[in-house]
C-alpha cells in the first residue's frame, strides 16, 4: 500500500498551542469534567501504558474544555471489549461527537453504527478506523512519510545520507547488517510506516549495502502486536541468538516506535553490546521522554517527533466545526481508504530528532524541558 508523500500544507508552528505536553493527567475511569455548555464529547484513547497516548488525551481534553465542551476521556488499556464498552457509554451519556484512537481499527463497526443511528459524528484520531462508513474524518500525520523518515534516520546514522535522505559524499560501501521491526498488524498506520521505510531502504538492500541477515524481510515477520516493547525485546533476543551467534554484529535496527526501541536496546545490552563504535543505529517514533534520554546517552540514534498538541488541535477543530454545522478543514481526500470509504483527512508534518537537534526541535518548542531530558 504505497501512497504519495504529502505535505501538511501548514508549518508546524502555525498549529502550536501552549499546552504542557508532559502532563500525566487524564481520566482512566471516566467521569465528565469541565463546565462547558457546548455539550459532551467522548474521547476514547487506547492505553495509558504509552506516554504518548497520555499526552494526546491530555491535549485533546484541555483544548476541548477551552472551547466550552464537557469531556469524557477514557483509556481502554489495549483491551478491545473495554474500548467498545466505553464508547457505548459515551453514546448513552449523550455525547455530541466522538474522537476515537482505536486499539484495533477493524473492531468498532457495531458501536459506530450505534453512533450513526444517534447522529453522532466520529473523528478517527491518528489511527484510521476501518471497515465502516460511520467514520466522518481522520486526523493524523503523513504516516508514509514518517516511515521514510525512520528509514532515513537509520541511513543517516550509518553515514549513507543526510537527514533529508540525500546521499552523502564518500558514503561507506557497507555491507551493514540490519534487522527490521514493524508495528502492530491491527493498526492501519503500521503498514504505512513499514511501506515508507521499506521503499526507502530497498535500494540499499538490493545493492547489498544493507543486509537483513536474519532473512526476515516481510511485514508479517517483523510485526509487533500492540507495539509491545517486551514482545520486541524477545524477538530481538531470538534474532541475536539465531543469527548473530557466529560473532557477527547487527549494525542497525529499524524500529517504528520508541517503546519497541527500548525493548531492542534491552536485548542488545543483555547480549553484551555496549554503547560505542559497535553499538547499532536504532530508529524510533513519538519522542517519548525515556527515548529522548536514550538519544542523549547514545543508546537510540533517532526518533520521529509528531507534535501531539498540533494533532489534538486538528481533531478538536474538526469536532467543533461539525457541531457548529461547518465542514472541517482537510488536506487529503484520496489516500485513506478504510475498506468501505475514503475518509477525508488532515495530515500533519513530522520531524526527525537526533542528538544534535533535541534542543531546537523539542526544547524550544516547549514539548520537553531541558531539565526533564537531563533529569
Amino acid at each position: 500500500m504505497k501512497i504519495k508523500t504529502l505535505l501538511a500544507g501548514v508549518a508546524a508552528g502555525a498549529l502550536m498551542v501552549s499546552l504542557a505536553a508532559c502532563s500525566s493527567g487524564g481520566s482512566s475511569s471516566g467521569g465528565d469534567s469541565g463546565s462547558g455548555d457546548g455539550g459532551l464529547i467522548g474521547v476514547a484513547m487506547p492505553t495509558k501504558s504509552s506516554e504518548r497516548w497520555i499526552q494526546d488525551g491530555d491535549a485533546v481534553k484541555s483544548q476541548l474544555e477551552d472551547q466550552g465542551y464537557t469531556v469524557d476521556l477514557q483509556y481502554a488499556e489495549d483491551d478491545i471489549p473495554t474500548q467498545v464498552s466505553q464508547i457505548e457509554n459515551m453514546i448513552t451519556k449523550g455525547a455530541k461527537a466522538l474522537i476515537v484512537a482505536s486499539i484495533d481499527g477493524t473492531t468498532l463497526t457495531s458501536v459506530l453504527q450505534e453512533a450513526a443511528d444517534n447522529d453522532i459524528p466520529v473523528i478517527a484520531y491518528d489511527r484510521l478506523i476501518r471497515d465502516t462508513e460511520n467514520v466522518d474524518y481522520y486526523a493524523s500525520f503523513d504516516n508514509y512519510k514518517v516511515g521514510v523518515q525512520q528509514a532515513n534516520s537509520v541511513l543517516n546514522g550509518l553515514g549513507l545520507v543526510d537527514l533529508e535522505g540525500k546521499a552523502t559524499d564518500g558514503a561507506p560501501a557497507g555491507p551493514f547488517n540490519i534487522e527490521l521491526f514493524a508495528g502492530s498488524p491491527d493498526d492501519n498506520n503500521a503498514t504505512f510506516f513499514w511501506n515508507g521505510a521499506i521503499d526507502t531502504l530497498q535500494p540499499y538492500i538490493d545493492k547489498k549495502v544493507l543486509v537483513v541477515k536474519s532473512g526476515q524481510e516481510a511485514f508479517e515477520q517483523a510485526a509487533t502486536l500492540r507495539w509491545d516493547g517486551e514482545t520486541a525485546q524477545k524477538r530481538m533476543e531470538n534474532l541475536l541468538t539465531s543469527t548473530y551467534s557466529d560473532g557477527s554484529k547487527v549494525n542497525a535496527v529499524l524500529s517504528p516506535y520508541d517503546g519497541i526501541s527500548r525493548g531492542i536496546i534491552s536485548a542488545l545490552t543483555d547480549a553484551g553490546y555496549s554503547v560505542g563504535a559497535e553499538w547499532p543505529v536504532i530508529s524510533g517514533q513519538d519522542a517519548e521522554l525515556d527515548s529522548v534520554k536514550a538519544i542523549e546517552s547514545g543508546e537510540q540514534y533517532a526518533t520521529i517527533f509528531k507534535d501531539t498538541r498540533n494533532l489534538a488541535k486538528v481533531a478538536v477543530d474538526m469536532a467543533s466545526a461539525l457541531l457548529e454545522g461547518n465542514e472541517p478543514e482537510t488536506n487529503n481526500t484520496t489516500d485513506y481508504d478504510n475498506g468501505t470509504k475514503v475518509v477525508p483527512s488532515y495530515l500533519l508534518e513530522s520531524q526527525i530528532v537526533v542528538k544534535d537537534n533535541i534542543e531546537d526541535v523539542l526544547v524550544k518548542s516547549g514539548y520537553w524541558t531541558e531539565d526533564e531530558i537531563k533529569g
